[in-house]
């Protein structure tokens, strides 16, 4: 999702030059927009934001893609590094407003306090806002973004690196149709699974003591309400482990005290990227 020099882009160059694969990337204004490019059989993968270090989880994503029936084949994590960018020749002090992403303007925020004669304005993503100054050759006007973006668009990086906390990290699924799926599964160390709970009191308690004993670490579990159904929960579930067989187990012995579940993916734990070139 995101136009080209965003940083789902610089996501899924690293991801897929890791495998050896060289990929024609395909850009999509809207996360809907994407899983309908997957379904049309217009794009092979989808590469989507999940959460990110500083502002937390993208509530809207989880429930996009376990209705999407896409499967998550792999993940990555990205370090970002926030840079305020404008056309060649122009000053921070000649910056009257600034648009950006939402997210990218929320880790910003405490470098623009500095200037609060900027006006932070909330743009579609990083790199439209980027190309829409390119375009219109707009003067006055900043956008926050990353490096590979205003190269491409040749405009002028005025501040580099103004994410707020230096370790702003976003992790970003990459999914795919069942049926084109392709894994070696003597290397897949992680799950993620989604489940709704009985009413009866200690449910949670009791899945999490069995993960336990399987010896299954759980590294997010995010819960969110089922529409319809006043004061009950859907979880989603992020599970590491070093034996499948344990992790297959687990599953069985949890089953009893769940519903509606779903294997969203199984795969191998994603690598952390520091530098975004």
């Amino acid at each position: 999702m995101g136009g080209y020099g965003s940083f789902h882009e610089i996501a899924a160059i690293h991801y897929f030059n890791d495998l050896n694969l060289n990929v024609d990337i395909v850009t999509s204004e809207s996360f809907d927009e994407q899983f309908s490019l997957m379904k049309t059989g217009k794009a092979l993968y989808a590469i989507s934001a999940i959460e990110n270090s500083v502002a937390g989880s993208i509530i809207s994503n989880y429930q996009l893609i376990s209705k999407s029936g896409l499967l998550i084949a792999g993940e990555i994590y990205l370090r970002i590094s926030q840079n305020l960018v404008a056309m060649p020749g122009q000053t921070i002090e000649s910056l009257y407003e600034v648009h950006s992403h939402p997210m990218a303007i929320l880790q910003s925020k405490a470098f623009f306090e500095k200037y609060p004669n900027i006006k932070l304005i909330n743009g579609h993503d990083t790199s439209s806002c980027m190309r829409d100054i390119s375009d219109k050759k707009q003067k006055g006007i900043g956008a926050i973004g990353s490096v590979l973006a205003a190269n491409m668009f040749k405009l002028e990086v005025l501040a580099s690196n103004i994410e707020t906390n230096k370790k702003n990290y976003t992790r970003f699924l990459v999914m795919t149709c069942p049926e084109n799926l392709q894994q070696d599964m003597s290397n897949v160390n992680k799950a993620s699974i989604s489940f709704a709970l009985s009413h009866e009191i200690g449910s949670l308690a009791k899945i999490l003591s069995i993960f336990s004993y399987f010896n299954i670490n759980l590294s997010k579990i995010q819960s969110l309400p089922i529409i319809g159904n006043e004061w009950e929960y859907l979880f989603y579930v992020d599970l590491e482990f070093s034996d499948i067989k344990k992790y297959e187990q687990s599953l069985i012995s949890v089953a009893p005290f769940i519903s509606d579940f779903c294997q969203m993916g199984i795969y191998q734990k994603g690598k952390v990227i520091i530098s975004e070139n």
